[in-house]
């Protein structure tokens, strides 16, 4: 009786959203389909690497040096056990591109949950009670726009491995994903704190104030769930931008350890083979960062022009 009751709720939010204007929207943008199919391909690849992948490249006891900088499968020298080839030490460039995104991803999106966090709590607040608060979070928000982002990430992840010289592996994840959280929280306070701004004034905070609501509590159950659409297309944008800027620190070396390489170290070791003949090394890596980060640019569009009607 208790998951009947509990079913229902959930039947009725999924026949409503599929009877809504997003899902209209979505079926009527083949685009945005096909974008979808690419960033489920790859979430899925990358989620599952153990599953799907056909090699563990990370395995040194399968790796074998002798299949070092293969070709791709349908080139000349190539072997169908390799279907893009392999690196410099013998590894599958396609096993290494499934394990390779997983960290990709995994930094990206824990970077941009963690700027999110941050970023609508000072926005919010930034926005609903004003005054001097709003003055203070809006000067960090200036100060932190003047310097170029990848400057700042550069800067915390070298603070990092500083502080920390004998535990740089075990804490690299969590330093890049500092490093660009520290750099994106600044737009969604931006964004929260102009639409904040808006909604404190209408009729609905002020029956809410009049009432006795206490702030904290208008703020969260009120204001915050009717300015989180322009939020959730920012952050959609911003997963690509973080994978990218992780992929960046990482291709300079102060990433994630090469034991555990992302998509940004595949592109850094590839590049010393470029010119030697060995492109797919590069290349292959290269190809799947700018699936991953053009399809979800390409839903983050659509959901921007999905959730506004003067965009339809």
């Amino acid at each position: 009786m208790t998951m009947t009751k509990l079913a229902a709720p959930a039947a009725g939010r999924l026949r409503r959203f599929l009877q809504g204007d997003v899902w209209y929207s979505f079926r009527r943008s083949p685009l945005a389909i096909v974008a979808a199919v690419i960033a489920l391909v790859c979430f899925f690849c990358a989620v599952f690497a153990e599953v799907v992948a056909p090699h563990s490249p990370f395995d040194l006891a399968t790796l074998e040096l002798m299949d070092a900088r293969l070709p791709p499968a349908w080139m000349e020298g190539g072997s169908t056990k390799y279907l893009l080839g392999t690196d410099d030490q013998g590894r599958d460039i396609l096993s290494a591109l499934m394990y390779g995104a997983r960290i990709s991803l995994f930094v990206g999106l824990a970077s941009v949950m963690l700027s999110l966090l941050v970023g609508v709590s000072m926005g919010l607040l930034a926005g609903f009670v004003g005054g001097r608060i709003d003055a203070l979070i809006m000067r960090v928000c200036d100060v932190m726009l003047s310097f170029p982002s990848i400057l700042v990430a550069l800067l915390i992840s070298g603070v990092g491995h500083a502080l920390f010289p004998n535990a740089q592996d075990s804490l690299a994840f969590g330093v890049l994903t500092l490093a660009i959280a520290l750099t994106g929280w600044v737009q969604y306070a931006r964004t929260v704190r102009g639409s904040t701004m808006v909604e404190r004034n209408k009729e609905y905070v002020q029956a809410a104030r009049v009432i006795g609501v206490p702030s904290w509590r208008i703020m969260a159950r009120h204001v915050l769930p009717n300015v989180m659409g322009p939020v959730l297309v920012l952050a959609t944008i911003q997963v690509a931008a973080a994978i990218i800027t992780e992929a960046t620190l990482s291709f300079l070396g102060v990433g994630v350890p090469p034991t555990s390489p992302s998509l940004g170290t595949l592109i850094r070791v590839g590049n010393d083979f470029m010119y030697s003949g060995e492109w797919w090394i590069m290349i292959w890596p290269g190809v799947m960062l700018v699936l991953i980060a053009l399809s979800v640019n390409l839903l983050g569009d659509w959901l921007r022009d999905a959730l506004n009607p003067r965009l339809r």
